[in-house]
């Protein structure tokens, strides 16, 4: 039996084929998801947090591809301005969560202060214990109101990362996702590192636990994330309601009119075929 593992001791890649058929499986079990928390006025909140580059967004966009923007939302805040700055830390997260029948899903969330903000120092000592001291509180009021909330940390290697950001550096496309933040994070790993831990020390509360995501491998952390998710909340099927589409009526008489009248998007890819 082939083995599972590189001999760099990382697991596999996950075959392209075998990926896309299970990524279309656990979609389809997404659309179930939505179809249940929209019919039950069920109300989720995912959390996606981890280091630069380690694969958050990509996973998001997966999730949400064929899911209905106006129940499935993603919320990425900025940072805050002056006005927020004074309010209780957690108020305007507070102002994204879902209503009934919605799902929400956090690129990012209120443990910037647990990461980011301590690191770069925009946060006191003061207002990070404060910090890790409401959290659990609040997140508690969270489910004990009935919001589904799932906390997932995207975890990836120093190696894997750099290879990201210089896959980024020279990939026009992708340049822009290389911010001076990103470039910050390479010389502070290991301050990174230690605030993760006291994080997860603080705020893994079986009411809600976190969730680590090896990330090394987008594919397989794709899957292993929205398996766990889809699997993790039971959702019985809802049968959906039937549709049939109508007979077109006859024609009254109605034309169109001459195309010469209004302006069309030049045909380009007519120039493609013809090249």
């Amino acid at each position: 039996m082939a083995s599972a593992k590189k001999h760099t001791g990382k697991p596999a890649r996950v075959p392209k084929k075998v990926y896309e058929a299970e990524l279309k499986r656990l979609q389809k079990e997404l659309v179930e998801l939505q179809e249940w928390v929209r019919t039950e006025g069920e109300r989720v909140v995912v959390i996606f947090e981890g280091r630069d580059a380690a694969g958050k967004g990509s996973a998001i966009k997966r999730v949400t591809e064929y899911l209905n923007p106006r129940i499935a939302r993603i919320t990425a805040l900025p940072a805050p301005n002056d006005r927020e700055r004074s309010q209780w830390y957690f108020q305007r997260y507070i102002a994204e969560l879902p209503a009934a029948g919605e799902i929400v899903l956090f690129d990012r969330s209120w443990y910037n202060r647990a990461g980011v903000e301590l690191v770069m120092g925009f946060c006191t000592q003061d207002e990070y214990h404060r910090f890790l001291h409401q959290c659990p509180i609040f997140e508690r009021m969270l489910v004990d109101d009935g919001i589904i909330l799932r906390k997932y940390w995207f975890s990836v290697s120093d190696d894997e990362q750099e290879a990201r950001f210089r896959s980024r550096l020279h990939d026009p496309m992708r340049r822009w996702k290389l911010s001076p933040m990103d470039l910050e994070s390479i010389t502070r790993w290991e301050d990174y590192s230690r605030a993760k831990d006291q994080m997860m020390v603080h705020t893994d509360i079986p009411e809600s636990p976190w969730w680590v995501v090896d990330s090394d491998d987008k594919r397989r952390a794709r899957l292993n994330m929205i398996h766990h998710l889809v699997s993790g909340i039971e959702h019985p099927h809802v049968e959906p309601e039937p549709i049939e589409l109508p007979e077109r009526p006859g024609s009254t008489g109605y034309l169109r009119p001459p195309r010469d009248t209004q302006r069309y998007v030049p045909d380009h890819a007519a120039a493609l075929e013809a090249d």
